[in-house]
């Protein structure tokens, strides 16, 4: 157990320092910037059925971020359907699998926000999506066209799912998308790595990686 634990840390260092090779920002960071938070729910806290065990530690970044631009920062919640049968497609299948999660079984506490996020609501906003893509949320899109914005800052839950799904939606909208490393977090440590990789070496003119700080310190806010 010990050899496998070292493997993982020394794996976790090797995807670091990777993507510290393209952390740096293209460009400053301005009033046309907003803070799209994906999923950071108590359901996929320890409390929750979905738990992310990462998602306390990347919650000072997330923090941070949400707390140097309240009003430019939207939140999206993933709300499953009342029951498996409400759900489209293959999403009948999948909630026949987690039924556990279906509105009319879950707690509905544990589809709010967690609490030192929700505390920003408002100036914050929140988005409500049937699925993985923050751009699932009806109005979406239309808000962030009315604000003017062009470039999204990315923090959120997980790193492989609908944060890789939000990301792939705002690149195909054409924003310029900056991904937060320290503020994205996944129940597999495998494919976030994977994921980070994968947003530096496939997306390098569309996405940027960057810490949190480097972030904040590069975004002008009025």
């Amino acid at each position: 157990m010990r050899v496998r634990e070292r493997y993982r840390q020394i794996r976790g260092l090797m995807a670091q320092q990777r993507s510290a090779a393209v952390s740096q920002l293209k460009a400053p960071l301005g009033e046309s910037a907003v803070h799209l938070c994906v999923d950071m729910q108590r359901l996929f806290s320890a409390q929750g059925p979905w738990p992310t065990p990462w998602m306390a530690r990347v919650l000072p970044a997330v923090l941070a971020m949400v707390e140097h631009a309240p009003a430019k920062t939207l939140f999206t919640r993933f709300i499953p359907p009342l029951t498996a049968a409400d759900a489209p497609g293959r999403w009948q299948a999948y909630y026949g699998k987690w039924a556990a999660v279906t509105r009319e079984r879950i707690d509905p506490a544990l589809l709010e926000l967690l609490p030192a996020l929700a505390a920003h609501v408002p100036p914050a906003c929140v988005f409500d999506k049937p699925a993985y893509s923050a751009f699932t949320a009806p109005g979406l899109l239309a808000h962030l066209m009315e604000r003017s914005a062009d470039t999204l800052i990315v923090t959120g839950s997980e790193t492989d799912v609908c944060v890789l799904a939000s990301v792939l939606a705002a690149i195909d909208c054409g924003f310029r998308v900056v991904v937060a490393r320290d503020g994205v977090c996944s129940s597999s440590d495998e494919t976030h790595d994977a994921l980070l990789t994968l947003y530096s070496r496939r997306f390098d003119v569309q996405l940027e990686l960057a810490d949190s700080a480097e972030i904040i310190d590069a975004w002008a806010v009025r």
